[in-house]
């Protein structure tokens, strides 16, 4: 047996991420990015030197600088930037569904005794719209609202596993991007790549994926 397989039987909790992973939820990351530069850019602030940033990571960046100066502006700035991603995800969320695997897989891990989370970057009305019963198979949900720092830190995995008493030995982390894999690694948890999104299996592979799956629902059969 594959050894990267065979190191998935101990495992006793799994956390995934959501968007790509459990569900499709195919948000404009481009028109979040691009009003989100705008809207720093009316600050006055050189957005060009944030352009490299995740959207989340930019828009506390440009709250902070801010913030510096203007106190009242950088809660402002903050507040309406996350008006505008907001809006922007209950948008895709009202188009959105899970996976048809998503609800089995979870019922599967859960008769199996394994305890099962969600950490995601999005807001959490956005995951309920899509998944309203998400409590009821799930243990766990952090969103984004829900710590203080979300991933990739890698904060938000530690807080998932203390929440559900488990450990890193005997978790894994299932994610379609190289972000979720980087932030199991450096957990030290199993890190489970899927297909299911948009990156590649290159992509997968060289953030340090342990195994990749074509999606979540696979995982079951290998921690049986």
């Amino acid at each position: 047996m594959n050894p990267e397989i065979r190191s998935l039987k101990s495992i006793r909790s799994v956390v995934f991420d959501f968007d790509g992973t459990l569900a499709e939820l195919n948000i404009d990351f481009p028109r979040m990015r691009q009003s989100i530069l705008r809207l720093i850019d009316d600050e006055g602030i050189l957005s060009d030197d944030m352009a490299s940033l995740y959207v989340l990571e930019m828009i506390e960046t440009a709250a902070a600088e801010i913030a510096a100066t203007r106190p009242e502006n950088g809660s402002a700035f903050r507040r309406r930037a996350f008006e505008i991603i907001r809006a922007i995800e209950m948008e895709a969320a009202l188009r959105g569904r899970l996976f048809p695997g998503t609800i089995p897989l979870l019922e599967d891990l859960r008769r199996s005794g394994r305890k099962s989370a969600v950490v995601t970057r999005n807001c959490r009305s956005a995951v309920l719209q899509i998944f309203p019963q998400i409590d009821v198979y799930c243990d766990l949900l952090l969103t984004r609202d829900d710590v203080p720092r979300v991933k990739p830190a890698v904060d938000h995995l530690i807080r998932s596993m203390q929440a559900m008493g488990t450990v890193p030995r005997n978790s894994a982390m299932v994610g379609d991007h190289p972000m979720d894999v980087r932030m199991a690694r450096e957990a030290g948890v199993r890190a489970v790549g899927v297909l299911s999104g948009h990156s590649t299996e290159r992509d997968l592979r060289r953030a340090g994926a342990d195994l990749v799956l074509k999606d979540a629902s696979h995982l079951l059969s290998l921690l049986s």
